[in-house]
């Protein structure tokens, strides 16, 4: 098949799918009924159901979940169409013209020797468009769950030149915020001892102690991001394995005709070591 022949293929793939759009708007009930905003969580979910297809390497349904995720993207430019707001052209149009602007590497004169100073140049021409960010972390949705949220401030600060001079300086921070934290685990447990120590005392400590472990979590986040790791990905990575391994405890007590609650920590720890020993 050659190029042309691929990309008429392709446009007629989705002309069906503006077709069917507006199909569904025009004859289904619950298709009719749906706005901007009634559309937000459902949209948030097949995200992750992408995010899960991905980290699970699952071909099929990446394919699967990014035709959910096109689907959202036509229905509310459908959505913005009726309203007389902006239709897919404009949605279309407006990126193009934005990822032409920002690879002036590829589009202008402009020459770069690396992909970070790709990234450089992207965080610098955002900021100098007309409806761009106003500052530099402004590109960074609140809501965004607050690891991630921490790598790509992490990321976008970088990006202008506000990071470690050597990435190894960075375990010296994350040592001083782990001696941090322990040392308010510790005078926490000094107040606690007390006879009658005080509920402002201690509410006090607990707000130290959940500031310093935003602290520690934050320099490890930084310590990935410097030595090309994703802590998300490496969070869930572990999630899957505890899964996996707690999954295999509990089936192993039932087979076994015991509970978890009667067993020892000895004896869960031994059925955990023979789960990890099976590669689980």
């Amino acid at each position: 098949m050659t190029k042309s022949e691929k990309r008429a293929k392709q446009m007629e793939a989705f002309s069906r799918i503006l077709d069917v759009m507006d199909e569904l708007r025009e004859k289904c009930p619950w298709d009719r009924e749906q706005t901007i905003a009634s559309l937000r969580p459902m949209t948030i979910e097949e995200t992750f159901e992408l995010s899960d297809a991905i980290l699970n390497e699952d071909m099929f349904n990446i394919s699967k979940e990014l035709g959910d995720l096109l689907l959202h993207v036509i229905f509310y430019a459908k959505i913005g169409e009726e309203q007389g707001k902006f239709d897919i052209v404009d949605v279309i149009d407006r990126l193009c013209s934005k990822l032409i602007y920002r690879h002036p590497h590829v589009y202008s004169t402009v020459e770069v020797d690396n992909a970070g100073q790709v990234v450089q140049n992207w965080e610098q021409l955002k900021t100098k468009e007309k409806d761009g960010n106003k500052t530099i972390l402004s590109g960074v949705p609140e809501s965004m769950p607050s690891m991630i949220k921490a790598y790509r401030m992490q990321e976008k600060a970088s990006a202008v030149g506000f990071d470690w001079e050597k990435k190894e300086d960075v375990w010296a921070k994350v040592k001083e915020e782990l001696a941090e934290i322990e040392k308010e685990f510790s005078d926490m447990v000094e107040i606690l001892g007390k006879e009658a120590p005080a509920a402002s005392e201690v509410e006090a400590c607990k707000a130290r102690m959940e500031s310093e472990l935003g602290d520690l979590f934050f320099a490890l986040i930084n310590a990935a991001r410097l030595y090309k790791m994703n802590p998300d990905t490496a969070l869930e990575s572990t999630n899957k394995k505890f899964r996996r391994r707690f999954t295999y405890l509990e089936n192993e007590t039932i087979r076994k005709g015991r509970s978890l609650k009667e067993m020892s920590l000895g004896e869960m720890d031994s059925i955990w070591d023979e789960a990890k020993s099976k590669g689980l």
